[in-house]
């Protein structure tokens, strides 16, 4: 492999620079031979390491099987019940390994610094005593041979024991690699990011090739820097990501605004890079507080804004399982309601609005009607009863607080939002999630601008943050926060959640309408 040329640029001549408006001179220069060498491994990491140890994880399960069987076997006499058993195994390994990913194991070596496979134990330690149990019950329910205690203890225990070894193998093999470090950059070189940037090279292990600092004012560059330069200011740092091939960025008290600093880091979210934060009064913190630690610094990372494959896969296996199921439990409910809207008013029982989904791709929402069949055409009598159009309301809204529009069975149906209930049908065809974004009509979409529309990664759901918050008493400004609030923390187990809290907010009722 090609040697890395360097890059060489006093402090002083960087300022100059930056100060000037010349900083994209000052990249035109920057060796084209480093993005060129590190773009495709940055991609090929993630997959190499997650393949590499799921081959690890198989490898240690079947053994542990197998050394459970060969040590506490009955023999020939228990041959067919042990070989049914097998198959069983078999059969479960794939959800060994969701169980093993659900656990967030497949992922630290990409998202955290000097990640080690003795810090997963405690997590090991839990995947494999709740897959040992699970089985345990699966086999149990299948009528299986019964499983010798002794055996299950075996089992436990060496794989326990041999995923930690087999993964710490695996670890070491694609971590030998040297190009497995991550190109990484610091925002801001002052006396923190100087700090932060002497520890990280003192610290091979933590493998991050720090190329540089991004700072538009950057303090004297400390001796023991050796030969890193200021790369260019804030500004420049999206650029710089896509011609270093920068695959983390640690975010050290720049001089730049809390606004600038926020909208930057939004602004990264949507490529693929890591970026970290020194948190303030980072001194006093405890680590425990924070996900990872550089010597000493503790550092909180921020969540990509992209799913896996896999966790894509998990959760429209999720919505299709409950929306099919809810669709078939509460047929005749729906049913119920059906003739409900047509005995109360005339026109359709549906009530259909076209709302941007994901991807910036609108869709047909389906909804029960809950207001006059000429609801529409009478929308300018009551335009002066939008609470929005007076002093401090929000002119990107509309609502109408008891809304003569509505009907009766309109106005039940919106209390407990059961006007909601045909959007299963759209959870099922894929145009919505059970939970997710708000789903915004078209005029309201496009008041949301830049970092917002990252709120759009996912489906827009049933319910969601803005629902179980507080339903339409939320401002706009909020609801678009907390959609990509959702989107950046999403997990399974985040969606059982709200979807939990959802149920009681329904029984509650909303006085004043649905949104």
């Amino acid at each position: 492999m090609s040697a890395r040329p360097e890059i060489s640029l006093p402090y002083a001549e960087a300022e100059v620079l930056v100060e000037s408006g010349q900083v994209r001179q000052l990249s035109s220069a920057l060796p084209a031979a480093v993005a060129e060498e590190s773009k495709p491994f940055g991609r090929r990491r993630t997959w190499l390491s997650r393949l590499m140890l799921v081959h690890a994880d198989v490898f240690a399960l079947l053994f542990a099987y197998f050394v459970a069987e060969r040590l506490l076997g009955n023999g020939a006499t228990a041959g067919q019940a042990m070989t049914s058993t097998g198959a069983l195994f078999l059969a479960t390994l794939p959800a060994w390994i969701l169980g093993i990913k659900a656990a967030g194991l497949y992922s630290r070596d990409d998202e955290l610094i000097h990640h080690t496979t003795l810090t997963e134990v405690p997590r090991l330690f839990l995947a494999v005593t709740v897959g040992t149990w699970s089985f345990v019950g699966l086999a149990w329910l299948m009528s299986l041979h019964k499983l010798d205690t002794g055996q299950l203890i075996v089992f436990w225990l060496a794989a326990t024991f041999l995923l930690v070894v087999v993964r710490t193998i695996a670890r070491s093999e694609f971590q030998r690699d040297p190009d497995f470090p991550q190109n990484t950059v610091v925002v801001g070189a002052g006396s923190v990011g100087q700090l932060l940037g002497r520890k990280i090279l003192r610290h091979p292990e933590y493998r991050l090739r720090l190329l540089g600092f991004v700072d538009a004012a950057p303090k004297e560059r400390r001796e023991d820097l050796e030969a890193l330069k200021i790369l260019g200011n804030a500004a420049d740092l999206p650029r710089l990501v896509e011609e270093l091939a920068i695959e983390r960025v640690i975010v050290a008290f720049s001089n730049d605004s809390h606004e600038q600093t926020l909208d930057l880091i939004r602004l990264l979210e949507d490529r693929n890079v890591r970026i970290d934060i020194v948190p303030r009064l980072f001194d006093v913190l405890p680590p425990h507080l924070s996900h990872q630690t550089v010597e000493g610094i503790p550092l909180v990372a921020v969540p990509r804004l992209r799913l896996s494959t896999t966790s894509r896969f998990v959760k429209r296996s999720f919505d299709l399982v409950l929306s099919t199921v809810g669709l078939v439990v509460l047929a005749p409910f729906v049913a119920m309601i059906c003739i409900a809207i047509k005995l109360d008013s005339p026109g359709p029982v549906f009530f259909r609005q076209r709302r941007m989904g994901a991807g910036e791709r609108p869709f047909r929402m389906f909804k029960f009607r809950t207001m006059f069949a000429d609801a529409d055409a009478r929308k300018s009598e009551v335009a002066h009863l939008n609470k929005h159009a007076r002093p401090g309301g929000d002119p990107r809204m509309f609502k109408v607080q008891a809304d003569p529009r509505v009907t009766g069975m309109g106005k039940f149906l919106r209390r407990y939002s059961l006007d909601e209930l045909p959007q299963l049908a759209n959870v099922v065809l894929g145009h919505m999630s059970i939970i997710g974004p708000r789903p915004l009509i078209l005029e309201e979409d496009e008041c949301i601008e830049a970092w917002g529309r990252r709120r759009l990664v996912l489906k827009p759901g049933i319910t969601g943050l803005w629902q179980v918050l507080g339903r339409s008493a939320i401002p706009f400004e909020e609801m678009v926060k907390l959609d990509y609030l959702y989107v950046t923390t999403w997990s399974l187990a985040n969606d059982c959640r709200l979807l939990l809290q959802t149920v009681p907010e329904i029984l509650r009722g909303e006085r004043e309408g649905a949104y």
